[in-house]
């Protein structure tokens, strides 16, 4: 069985705990806080939870650095090499964070979106592995089919461009669903009412492609539509959804009626 210890307690470090927790031994779980770091180590059955770099336990297998993008770096300087698997899980961040400090490391990316009061299943998650040797990515793709069946080898570049598309898919859609939440308050109107849509937008790409499956106004070069929708809004919601229509009609040119 496997030991791993989890460096942080946010987001992407819950689930992935309590993933793991069903597959492996979790030994140990670090947060800067250790409050945070003994309710997750409780939630998951683990014994030793710790605020302490310096006091990680240093006969583990692996060691999963699940913390923000921007203290990564920090967390791998402050620790030095034992010779275990060392991975991060950013999907922004380069491999290259490792260089000189680790023997064998990686990054292990879930494209997910993940909550701290969520615990995500993992079984349907994409993880996007690389590693610096061989011997090392063998460890990562096994070690990462602990978690899910679809982990999938991607370098840096292809990661980085995995993690703009994912902002595209994920946090530009929230973002328009808390517009349109805020249109709908105005009126007066539930946001439950767009959850049928908004599911069934989602299932349509089971058939289709996204190109494939839009519809709406702009695809329909609506003009009299779009410029009514538009008189309703105003600021960053007039902008936006003009910018987006402009996307979609060039992205669509209007057919010429058949004869």
């Amino acid at each position: 069985m496997k030991r791993v210890v989890i460096i942080g307690s946010g987001n992407v470090a819950t689930s992935l705990a309590h993933g793991l927790s069903t597959r492996c031994e979790v030994a140990q779980i670090y947060s800067r806080h250790l409050a945070h770091a003994q309710t997750l180590a409780d939630a998951v059955g683990c014994a030793s939870a710790t605020d302490d770099l310096h006091g990680l336990i240093q006969d583990a297998d692996v060691y999963v650095i699940a913390v923000r993008d921007d203290v990564i770096a920090d967390v791998i300087a402050a620790v030095p090499d034992n010779g275990a698997l060392w991975i991060h899980t950013s999907g922004s961040k380069p491999i290259d964070l490792f260089d000189g400090q680790r023997s064998r490391c990686g990054v292990l990316w879930p494209m997910q979106s993940f909550s701290r009061d969520l615990v995500v299943p993992l079984d349907d998650v994409h993880f996007f592995a690389e590693a610096n040797n061989a011997a090392a990515l063998n460890d990562l793709l096994a070690f990462g089919s602990l978690l899910s069946s679809h982990v999938i080898e991607a370098d840096s570049q292809q990661r980085l461009k995995l993690h703009v598309a994912s902002v595209f898919s994920c946090n530009f859609a929230n973002h328009m669903w808390t517009l349109a939440d805020e249109v709908l308050t105005a009126a007066g109107l539930p946001f439950d009412a767009m959850k049928p849509l908004i599911r069934t937008t989602v299932e349509k790409l089971d058939r289709l492609s996204p190109a494939e499956s839009q519809t709406g106004p702009a695809v329909r070069h609506d003009t009299q539509v779009i410029e009514n929708h538009l008189a309703l809004l105003d600021g960053d919601k007039r902008d936006i959804y003009r910018m987006v229509t402009d996307s979609i009609i060039n992205r669509n040119p209007e057919k010429e009626n058949a004869q």
